[in-house]
C-alpha cells in the first residue's frame, strides 16, 4: 500500500498509512510564540490556493473555495500575526465554502519541519515524520486508552484514536482483543475519537467479522480503486456473534465513523449515543510555509454494503441517548440480552440482575426522603446505621469503616455501600440484611429494641 499522512498523525499523535479517513477537526494548535509576517501570510494563502486547485477531490467546489480565500484575504480577515488565529480563520472559510470538514489548516511547526524536510533516501521517504509519529503514538498507546471489567463480565475498551504504526500497533490491539474476547459482551467507546487510520479500523473490525470480507473501496481520481478486506490472521482470534455495543457522539469523526458505520452496516453490533460528525472523505497533508499543514480531501470511500458513505450526514445511533449516559445504556442493553440468553444458569442470571440494579439506579437516580432515612438509623446486631449529612451510613461491625448507603430502589429498601462493589444492604421489616455478590443467602441482623 502507498503511504499517506493522516490528520491524526499530525494533530493527535497518530500514524501514517493509506487509505485514510483521518481526523475530522483540528485540535488546538501547537504554539511556539511565533509571529506571522504579512509576507508569510500572503505566501501561505497562495500556497493553499495552489494545493486546493491541484489536489482537491471535488473540482466543482474549487472555485468557491478559492473565491472565499481571496475575498477574505482582500477584506483583511487574515490580518493577524498569530499563526493559530490565522489557521483557525482559514479553516473556517475553506471548510464552509467546500462544505467539507476535512478541509482545514493546522499549525504545527514541529511536524511541518519533519514533513517538509527532504527524504533521507528513496527507500525511506518518511524518515523524520515517521519517527515523530512513532514516538507520539507510543505515548498514547496507539489510541487504546482504557479497558475495564464491568459487572456481569462485560468488557469495555476505550479507543481515543485509531493510530496505526506498522509492525507495532497490531501487538497492542492483540492484547486489547484478548481482553475483550473473554467477556460475555463487549462495549467499545469511540466518543470523542476524531479519527486516524483505516488500517487500525480494519484490524479492529476483523475481530468481529469473517476473514476476507470486503469493507471499503477507496476511490481517487486518476487511480485504480483500492479495496480493503478483513484480515485472515488474527493472533487474538475472532469474536463473531459476541454482543457488541459501540458508543458514539458528535465528536466521533472520520476513521472512527468508519468503524461505527461498518458495525451498523454489517449488523454486528448496536450504536448507542449521539449521531457522529459526518466526515468520510480521505485526506492528506500538504506542508504550507512557515509551519502549517493543510488538510486536503483527495478521495472518497464507498462501503461494500450501502454502496455509499456517511459524508455530510454522520452515522445515526441505533439507540439515541445523551453521550453522558451512553455507557449506562449500553450496559443495560447488554445485561438484558445476556440475562435472556442465560437459560437455566441461575448463578449467571443473578450476576446480571445484580449489575442491572446498579445501572438502573445510575440512569434513574433514586431520592429517599430524609424522614424515611432517619427512621432506618439504629443498631442491628453487630451492625450500626447512622443518619447524618442527609444520608444513612452503615458500619458492618465495630471498628469497620462507616460507609454511605446509596439507595438503589425507590422503595428505600435496597442500598449500595459506597466504595464497596461486592456488598449491598437491604432492609427487611425490623431486620437488616447484607448481600454479597455471588452469594445467594444474605446475612441477617436483627434490629435492637430502643
Amino acid at each position: 500500500m502507498k503511504r499517506l499522512l493522516t490528520i491524526a498523525a499530525i494533530a493527535m499523535c497518530q500514524c501514517i498509512t493509506s487509505p485514510v479517513h483521518a481526523q475530522l477537526r483540528p485540535i488546538p494548535a501547537y504554539s511556539d510564540n511565533a509571529v506571522l509576517s504579512p509576507a508569510q501570510k500572503t505566501e501561505a494563502v497562495e500556497a493553499i490556493v495552489s494545493a486546493i486547485e491541484r489536489q482537491y477531490v471535488f473540482p466543482d467546489r474549487v472555485p468557491a473555495i478559492v473565491e472565499a480565500l481571496r475575498s477574505s484575504n482582500a477584506a483583511g480577515r487574515y490580518e493577524t500575526s498569530d499563526p493559530a488565529t490565522f489557521a483557525t480563520r482559514i479553516s473556517e472559510d475553506i471548510s464552509r465554502a467546500g462544505k467539507d470538514t476535512h478541509l482545514y489548516l493546522q499549525y504545527d511547526p514541529q511536524y511541518f519541519v519533519a514533513v517538509a524536510r527532504p527524504p533521507v533516501s528513496a527507500t525511506k521517504p518518511d524518515g523524520d515524520s515517521q519517527a515523530l509519529l512513532k514516538a507520539r503514538a507510543r505515548r498514547t498507546h496507539y489510541g487504546l486508552s482504557d479497558s475495564l471489567l464491568l459487572p456481569g463480565n462485560i468488557r469495555y475498551l476505550r479507543i481515543s484514536g485509531f493510530d496505526w504504526i506498522e509492525d507495532e500497533t497490531g501487538e497492542a490491539y492483540d492484547d486489547a482483543m484478548r481482553f475483550l474476547r473473554d467477556g460475555d459482551a463487549v462495549i467499545i467507546d469511540i466518543r470523542g475519537n476524531g479519527g486516524g487510520s483505516h488500517d487500525a479500523v480494519r484490524y479492529a473490525l476483523s475481530h468481529f467479522l469473517p476473514s476476507n470480507r470486503l469493507l471499503m473501496t477507496f476511490y481517487e481520481a486518476g487511480k485504480d480503486p483500492e479495496q480493503s478486506h478483513t484480515l485472515s490472521n488474527l493472533p487474538a482470534g475472532r469474536m463473531v456473534g459476541k454482543p457488541l455495543y459501540v458508543l458514539t457522539d458528535g465528536s466521533t469523526a472520520s476513521a472512527a465513523e468508519d468503524f461505527a458505520y461498518s458495525v451498523q452496516q454489517f449488523k454486528i453490533g448496536r450504536l448507542i449515543g449521539e449521531a457522529t460528525a459526518g466526515g468520510a472523505n480521505n485526506n492528506r497533508y500538504v506542508p504550507i510555509p512557515p509551519g502549517f499543514l493543510l488538510s486536503v480531501s483527495f478521495g472518497r470511500p464507498v462501503h461494500s454494503v450501502s454502496k455509499a458513505n456517511w459524508e455530510g450526514t454522520g452515522v445515526a445511533p441505533d439507540i439515541d441517548t445523551a453521550s453522558t449516559s451512553a455507557l449506562d445504556r449500553a450496559e443495560l442493553e447488554a445485561l438484558d440480552v445476556l440475562a435472556t440468553g442465560a437459560g437455566d444458569d441461575a448463578a449467571r442470571r443473578a450476576e446480571y440482575d445484580w449489575a442491572r440494579v446498579a445501572v438502573q439506579a445510575r440512569l434513574h437516580p433514586v431520592t429517599i426522603a430524609g424522614s424515611r432515612l432517619r427512621a432506618r438509623a439504629g443498631q442491628y446486631g453487630s451492625a450500626a446505621v447512622e443518619y447524618r449529612d442527609s444520608a444513612i451510613w452503615m458500619q458492618t461491625r465495630p471498628g469497620a469503616p462507616m460507609r454511605r448507603m446509596l439507595p438503589l430502589t425507590p422503595d428505600g429498601l435496597l442500598f449500595a455501600l459506597e466504595g464497596h462493589e461486592m456488598l449491598r444492604a437491604r432492609f427487611n421489616g425490623a431486620a437488616l440484611e447484607t448481600l454479597w455478590r455471588g452469594v445467594p443467602t444474605p446475612i441477617v441482623y436483627t434490629r435492637s429494641r430502643r
